[in-house]
């Protein structure tokens, strides 16, 4: 009866450490207001210093004062998924601007309900296949809505599918759920949209796939996963949409640190 009832206590910590969607809503509103305004004051207030692991952009640790935080950046699009069982969230953003043009992937990683990491890669032009119109109007003509809960896959097919993606770049041999249309976004570049679209074109081999960290959305279908991509470890993140256990959409960003990557 005693080892009941731990089970018991247990049990609930475990669900009360959990995130609701509205507290995770309302920080991801305050990181991109932070943004907006290059005002980050009233973003660090949610930031947990007892557990503080640090800001990131494109793999390294950098001062939040000194990154693109800084820059006021008029956001034209964004979405986010939230992971209320990790505590953690992705957004993607995007400034759809002549002059200074961004797409920048972020998750944001929570302890005791507060943030304790900042992750993000932030892309420009001369980043991977770079191109801010096809970027920006492609993500409007998608479909990201919620999936019905009866139709909602679990969390583990949604991760597995991303992960059988990603495990394709280095085991050839792979079996990937593909799905049929299957559409890539790749820095602005978009493949078939059409009723036969499909992603298993263009994936290279012997790239090892490291590092992975995982946002899983089980209302939109959704995965993201924040990577060191191949030998050279650049930074990048792949964005999933399963539906039915099958991959429907991939959205990808890249940070070289050369202009395309050297291609």
């Amino acid at each position: 009866m005693i080892n009941l009832s731990l089970s018991v206590i247990a049990f609930a910590v475990t669900i009360a450490a959990h995130c609701t969607r509205p507290q995770l809503a309302e920080t991801v509103d305050t990181y991109l207001l932070a943004q907006a305004s290059g005002q980050s004051a009233d973003f660090k207030a949610h930031f947990d210093n007892s557990t503080w692991l640090g800001y990131y952009e494109n793999a390294k640790k950098v001062d939040i004062n000194a990154g693109v935080l800084t820059k006021a950046l008029p956001i034209t699009h964004n979405r986010t998924i939230y992971d209320t069982i990790a505590c953690v969230t992705y957004t993607e953003a995007i400034v759809n601007s002549t002059t200074d043009p961004y797409v920048i992937g972020t998750q944001l990683k929570f302890a005791n309900h507060k943030i304790n990491k900042v992750d993000s890669v932030v892309t420009r032009p001369g980043d991977w296949l770079f191109n801010i119109t096809g970027y920006a109007y492609w993500v409007t003509q998608e479909d990201w809505t919620e999936i019905p809960v009866e139709k909602q896959d679990t969390r583990d097919t949604i991760k597995h599918a991303a992960d059988a993606y990603l495990d394709l770049f280095n085991a050839p041999n792979t079996t990937v759920p593909w799905g049929t249309p299957c559409v890539r976004l790749e820095g602005g570049l978009y493949g078939d949209p059409g009723p036969n679209g499909t992603c298993q074109v263009g994936v290279p081999s012997g790239v090892p796939i490291t590092n992975r960290r995982y946002v899983v959305d089980e209302l939109f279908g959704a995965v993201d996963v924040m990577i060191d991509f191949g030998n050279s470890k650049w930074p990048d993140t792949h964005e999933f949409r399963i539906v039915g256990g099958k991959i429907r959409y991939v959205h990808t960003m890249t940070h070289c640190g050369t202009p395309n990557c050297g291609v």
